[in-house]
């Protein structure tokens, strides 16, 4: 995993390059993205460890994958992520996490995400931008997905893709854990 005083570094700088590149001020970027203006600025200043969700609801606001955030340069065409480069941007005391394994920004943000869910956690996501997709593959126990609302059992072994625009939840109703890989891409900004 990296280290997350540099992953902070990369994350502030990003933000300010992708912010830029964007032509978003400050407020634009707080509005678009419903953080706070004060917030963004500790970002940008590596003055704090922002959560996952919000750093979700930046990189979605931008049109960029997390990945591409949290990445400290962007290489050729082939890029290979040793285990230590992948980042844990989610866990709980009992043992749920989520490591973001890879990304790309081609033709808009596809991220691939490894997921343990412990017996009883869960993990909700705020919408994301129309046109998201979701794609997940069960390799152990069985993921309750809710999707708008709405329950899916998916044991092991089996896979579901869902629209990601939608109010969605992960959840281990479970007596084992659940293992998953997940595939994220979200659409580019317009």
């Amino acid at each position: 995993m990296a280290d997350l005083d540099q992953l902070t570094q990369h994350l502030a700088r990003n933000v300010k390059r992708w912010r830029s590149e964007r032509g978003f001020t400050l407020d634009g970027l707080a509005a678009r993205a419903g953080v706070s203006r004060g917030m963004l600025i500790q970002i940008e200043q590596a003055r704090t460890n922002p959560s996952i969700g919000t750093v979700v609801k930046i990189a979605d606001a931008m049109g960029v994958s997390i990945t591409t955030l949290l990445d400290y340069e962007q290489g050729p065409l082939v890029r290979v992520v040793p285990p230590e480069g992948a980042v844990r941007l989610w866990s709980t005391e009992a043992g749920s996490y989520n490591v973001l394994l890879a990304g790309t920004e081609a033709p808009g943000p596809l991220e691939m995400w490894d997921w343990h869910l412990m017996p009883g956690e869960h993990s909700a996501s705020d919408p994301h931008p129309e046109g998201t997709a979701e794609l997940l593959h069960v390799t152990a126990g069985v993921l309750t997905l809710v999707v708008d609302g709405v329950e899916h059992r998916v044991p092991s072994g089996s896979s579901a893709c869902f629209e990601g625009s939608a109010a969605h939840a992960y959840r281990n109703d479970g007596d084992e854990p659940v293992r998953m890989t997940m595939a994220v891409s979200v659409p580019g900004v317009r």
